[in-house]
């Protein structure tokens, strides 16, 4: 059980089922708590600790999507958008992330919908469930104000007139609920039923252009990481050429089994494309990095992205056809 000051007393921030199983809640006193069961274990929270970890979990979800933005204190947005079929379906995608969770000793909830707000009242109050598009509502009905993700003293004040589920908040009139409680009521029920688009932003830049390989067997070692990099590299090229453009900022990223993640950059002097080049800067980064990284049972997912690009000018060539580059200044 996890305590926070609030005010002059210590209260609940979060438990475990255990806890629950006690008929502990969260926000109730810690005095309390003891009084009922005096062998608890109480551990005192830490915000910049979990807002860490939150962070770390974050990284991790990028193998599923670029698109990955912090939710309050507990909570991840994921915009898999186009992802689905990478996995195998929605059902498949979030089955997968739900293992994946659990096999590192997390205990989530996970909902996915058309819209960020039907999705966060699916996975706080539906529980894993895939919210068929043009159902938000039906979800909505029976669920508590709060899912519509308002204040709780919005949700109070609701609920001194009577309403006291977001489908009561649906059949009202909708200027007098404006009047009297704010437009961030409708707001957010327009975003959670669609009515209104609501973007996620994602918590880091996307890349332009990224490959990435999905390894059967996870890699430890450092040669088996930088012929990844050159593999990557030459689809990498391909890409780059079509769009006229050499990488001036690359990032690989080195995904492990446990959910920790590697983030590895290096810049360029000059646009470049070519796979050996780019290749042997990574090769002089992980030998720079190699104690710092961290391989534990392996890492199952390698990917390469471009961060920022340039127009790449071809350059002269000699008599023989060959361009003269060895590639010394391009660092």
């Amino acid at each position: 059980m996890i305590s926070h000051r609030d005010r002059n007393a210590q209260r609940i921030s979060a438990l475990d089922e255990r806890a629950e199983a006690l008929h502990l809640k969260r926000d109730m006193g810690i005095a309390d708590a003891r009084a009922m069961h005096p062998s608890i274990d109480v551990v005192e929270a830490d915000p910049e600790a979990d807002r860490r970890l939150l962070e770390g979990l974050a990284d991790w979800c990028d193998r599923y999507t670029p698109l990955v933005a912090l939710d309050g204190a507990d909570g991840l947005f994921l915009d898999v958008t186009g992802c689905t079929h990478l996995f195998g379906g929605e059902r498949a995608m979030l089955d997968d992330i739900l293992s994946r969770f659990f096999h590192q000793g997390f205990d989530v909830r996970a909902g996915l919908a058309a819209t960020p707000g039907a999705a966060w009242a699916a996975a706080r109050f539906a529980g894993d469930r895939i919210v068929p598009c043009g159902a938000e509502e039906a979800l909505l009905a029976p669920l508590p104000l709060a899912a519509l993700r308002i204040e709780p003293t919005t949700c109070a004040s609701l609920e001194s007139v009577g309403l006291r589920t977001a489908g009561a908040v649906m059949a009202a009139p909708r200027a007098p609920l404006a009047r009297r409680f704010g437009a961030l009521l409708l707001l957010r029920l327009d975003q959670a039923l669609g009515r209104l688009d609501e973007a996620v932003s994602p918590r880091l830049p996307v890349a332009p252009l990224s490959v990435e390989r999905h390894l059967a067997e996870p890699v430890t070692l450092t040669e088996d990481i930088e012929r990844l990099v050159g593999m990557l590299a030459a689809t990498l090229k391909t890409d780059l050429e079509r769009r006229g453009e050499g990488a001036r900022r690359l990032a690989l990223l080195l995904f492990r089994v446990d959910g920790a993640v590697s983030r590895i950059a290096i810049g360029t002097s000059r646009p470049m494309r070519e796979p050996r080049l780019i290749q042997r800067l990574f090769h002089e980064r992980l030998a720079a990095l190699e104690q710092d990284i961290d391989a534990g049972y392996g890492f199952d997912l390698v990917r390469l992205s471009v961060l920022t690009s340039a127009i790449f000018d071809m350059q002269q060539a000699d008599l023989a056809g060959e361009v003269i580059d060895n590639g010394a200044d391009i660092a």
